[in-house]
């Protein structure tokens, strides 16, 4: 469990800087200049993935179950997936509405994916990886919120072919990891 939870505090420390010190990643950027600041964020940012899923993968294999979700949980989950999807494409698909009215999709995405994760499994591994990702994103989005009311930001409108086009790649992206990518690169199979 600890190399889950080093992986873990690495992954979404860097993540975190612009809630937690943003003034700092600020001066820092402007000191040595947007690429290298992006080349270090980057180099951190896979290096405490690699050892948040070499973590997760160890802890895993102690089973010890904190509460044994009910069968119903995993329904709502497959439901709250697909919904995480749809966030996931509203934060690249250009001209959808979902983007102009959440503002940062992605991160609520990442909440969305988290409770899912959350509600259908009672390992203890499952809940520190899925509680940690969704306590930062709970931060992370009131961060952004609270940093586009300083800049009284304003999201360009979105429209109906934006957002069904969201909608359907969303979806498709959600099936299809679902069904074919879940299992083999998770190792577990969500329908089957």
């Amino acid at each position: 469990m600890g190399i889950l939870i080093f992986g873990l505090v690495l992954f979404l420390g860097v993540h975190s800087v612009r809630i937690f010190a943003d003034g700092w990643r600020s001066a820092t950027i402007a000191r040595i200049g947007a690429m290298p600041w992006k080349g270090i964020y980057s180099v951190a940012s896979i290096v405490g993935f690699i050892v948040l899923v070499w973590g997760f993968r160890m802890a895993r294999a102690d089973t010890l179950v904190l509460w044994s979700p009910p069968v119903w949980t995993r329904h709502v989950a497959a439901l709250l997936m697909m919904v995480s999807f749809v966030l996931l494409a509203a934060a690249y698909v250009p001209h959808n509405s979902l983007k102009a009215r959440l503002h940062h999709p992605m991160v609520l995405g990442v909440k969305t994916w988290a409770l899912a994760h959350l509600m259908a499994n009672g390992v203890a591994a499952d809940v520190v990886l899925f509680g940690a990702f969704l306590i930062w994103a709970v931060l992370s989005y009131r961060a952004a919120r609270q940093r586009d009311r300083a800049a009284s930001t304003v999201y360009p409108p979105g429209n109906a072919t934006g957002t069904a086009i969201t909608v359907a790649v969303g979806l498709v992206a959600g099936l299809v990891f679902a069904f074919f990518l879940h299992g083999p690169l998770i190792g577990v199979r969500p329908f089957g």
